[in-house]
């Protein structure tokens, strides 16, 4: 059977590589936002510092979950979808 890109479900290593990635992302934010409410740079890190920890594992178990359903995928009939030959 052919490997038809986009199909199938996410492996556990997509999702540590996600969850690190959006928690730069984020992290980032958290930092600048707790900072301009504060005023102080050392209390945004300081929140930040928490946050990026409790986070990284509530996405990590969110996304393994998700990966567990089908729901809002939608199904293709391999290896005809992308076949440039007529039927």
């Amino acid at each position: 059977m052919t490997h038809i890109p986009g199909t199938g479900h996410a492996n556990r290593t997509r999702s540590i590589v996600k969850t690190l990635t959006w928690r730069t992302i984020a992290t980032t934010d958290t930092i600048l936002i707790a900072w301009f409410l504060t005023g102080d740079f050392k209390i945004g890190l300081g929140i930040a510092s928490i946050e990026v920890v409790t986070k990284m594992f509530l996405y990590y178990f969110h996304e393994r979950a998700w990966s567990w359903s089908d729901w809002g995928l939608e199904d293709v009939d391999p290896p005809l979808a992308n076949s440039r030959w007529p039927n």
